[in-house]
């Protein structure tokens, strides 16, 4: 896996805060987003409750994916605030003053949300039991025996009990993928991210990722942010769907007025070339 990289906010001092949601879990107001002269989230709200599954679709270059980035602090805001459990992300309180987050506390927060990327991102010499203890020992500080225990939870939760001694390059990518799911869970998160997470996967093994996410949804208390071209299955596993387009949430409803009856053009624009292009 990737290490994440340095991160300082960018962002001059602020000194003034929306008032909290109690009810959302991750709110996001006003924020933007640029890469150079690209602005790729322009002034975006933004709010997930604790325990909702919300889909996020779109066209590519959307602002889908930098979203879930943001949230996990692999990159900066240029502007705006975010809230995540009721605590500011990017900036942190002094004097009454909101100043750029410390690296301590991108850490601390860091902790509230698990991410599966579109890549396994698996360490490659580690065995499968390893990647997922390797986390809760050295930044959760577990006893190598708690860690494994909770591994071998969540490795039979996604089905790899069996593959535990096995190296990445010994399992399929959907075996691969499934065990990043169980890494992420191993760090007991509220939330969890996920990012196109069958989008590297051949077709036929795309299926037991889905099912993975199912089970989750259906058993588990996870708040779940979600970005895929899946659309059945996002019409199946959300509570909401967003679909973005130029950085904007341009329509959010529930999944079957979404996919059944989009009220919004560009919705409706985006969801028939898909079908065409997924069809042809």
């Amino acid at each position: 896996m990737q290490e994440s990289p340095s991160i300082t906010a960018r962002r001059q001092p602020v000194t003034t805060s929306p008032a909290d949601n109690a009810d959302a879990i991750i709110r996001m107001d006003h924020v933007v987003k640029r890469f150079g002269v690209t602005t790729v989230l322009d002034g975006l709200d933004f709010q997930v409750a604790k325990g909702e599954k919300v889909t996020i679709i779109g066209p590519s270059g959307s602002g889908k994916s930098t979203v879930l980035r943001i949230l996990m602090t692999l990159e900066t805001i240029d502007d705006g605030f975010i809230h995540v459990a009721g605590k500011p992300l990017w900036h942190e309180y002094r004097n009454g003053q909101a100043v750029p987050a410390s690296e301590p506390h991108l850490r601390a927060m860091r902790k509230e949300m698990g991410m599966v990327f579109q890549q396994f991102n698996l360490f490659p010499h580690m065995t499968v039991l390893r990647n997922i203890t390797e986390s809760p020992v050295h930044v959760l500080g577990l006893s190598p025996p708690e860690a494994r225990a909770r591994a071998h939870e969540y490795l039979d939760l996604v089905g790899m009990t069996e593959h535990a001694g096995k190296f990445p390059s010994q399992l399929s990518g959907g075996q691969q993928q499934r065990v990043a799911i169980a890494r992420a869970l191993a760090m007991r998160p509220n939330i969890m991210l996920f990012d196109e997470p069958t989008s590297a996967l051949d077709p036929e093994l795309v299926g037991e990722v889905l099912t993975v996410i199912q089970r989750l949804t259906e058993e588990h208390d996870l708040t779940i942010l979600l970005v895929t071209h899946e659309m059945e299955f996002a019409r199946q596993i959300s509570d909401r769907v967003c679909f973005f387009d130029g950085g904007v949430i341009v329509e959010e409803a529930p999944p079957e007025d979404i996919f059944t009856a989009p009220r919004e053009g560009r919705t409706q624009e985006f969801l028939k070339s898909f079908i065409q292009t997924h069809q042809s």
